[in-house]
């Protein structure tokens, strides 16, 4: 019996989505940090000062997986999220959310995947058993407007279950690769499979596919582009979601800009002299 309350009554108890909100730029935390100062001066910086409170060392080993599994999602966030289209052998399009997913590289430009173990006959997922077999799939960007949709493609079907009907979305051909992209989405990448590693968990089989996958076009809407830089994409119109702990979803609603310093602007200056002079600080 789960220990939660049914999730229809605690979301009765929320306040509605804030369809207006237009997200905003501000100031860093503390436009006048100092080169050294380590923490910025924001009121719950204290709770992160080195010598507040106690750590506790956690070995993986000694937990269950679902256990390091919360851990992990709940600690890296937030992550970026997006659909992973695929073909199958029978000409079957197959759709799927990914929150284990990032860019690793633009030269050439390279995202990584990470699909867990499945139930097909090769151990395999769907989406990893396609990419392999294929060597070739897309990703898209899940913004705000589908994210329930998104979220619906993440079922337990089986395998003759249409995803894409499901969420209600809608298949784009690609240029480049056989597998459709996202239409709705405003970003979305046609791949070829670069390179793939299976990951081998505490019983000496596969638990995870690692895909690293070439991007061989971009298919990007013209609305969210910057108008002043064409290989800009603006995130206040992308809107993109995220992922945090459990079944938890972010919004992107606040950014602030902070230039990299430049060592030939600075290094003479009295306040990078002095933390060179003071050195690291350690416990």
């Amino acid at each position: 019996m789960s220990r939660h309350p049914p999730f229809s009554e605690v979301e009765a108890s929320r306040a509605d989505f804030d369809k207006s909100f237009t997200p905003s730029t501000t100031k860093v935390p503390q436009p006048g940090f100092q080169p050294g100062q380590g923490l910025n001066d924001l009121p719950y910086a204290k709770d992160f000062e080195p010598t507040v409170g106690k750590f506790r060392s956690i070995v993986p080993e000694d937990h269950a997986g679902a256990d390091v599994y919360k851990m992990m999602i709940s600690s890296i966030t937030p992550r970026p999220i997006a659909f992973c289209s695929t073909l199958g052998s029978d000409g079957k399009a197959n759709l799927a959310p990914m929150s284990y997913f990032a860019a690793v590289g633009h030269n050439p430009p390279t995202i990584m995947v990470s699909i867990a173990a499945g139930k097909l006959s090769d151990g395999l997922k769907d989406t990893s058993h396609n990419i392999k077999a294929q060597k070739e799939f897309c990703v898209s960007i899940i913004s705000e407007p589908f994210l329930e949709a998104a979220n619906y493609t993440a079922i337990d079907a089986p395998y003759d279950v249409d995803e894409w009907a499901l969420s209600g979305l809608t298949q784009r051909p690609s240029e480049t690769v056989k597998p459709p992209h996202v239409a709705e989405s405003a970003f979305s990448m046609e791949c070829e499979l670069l390179h793939d590693y299976d990951l081998i968990g505490d019983q000496g089989k596969p638990t995870q596919s690692v895909i690293l996958g070439k991007v061989k076009r971009f298919q990007v809407k013209e609305f969210v582009l910057d108008p002043e830089d064409q290989m800009k994409v603006m995130t206040e119109k992308l809107r993109p979601m995220s992922r945090l702990g459990g079944i938890t979803y972010a919004r992107t609603t606040q950014m602030m800009e902070i230039p990299r310093p430049v060592w030939e602007q600075v290094k003479d200056t009295p306040e990078v002299k002095a933390a060179i002079e003071k050195g690291a600080k350690k416990i």
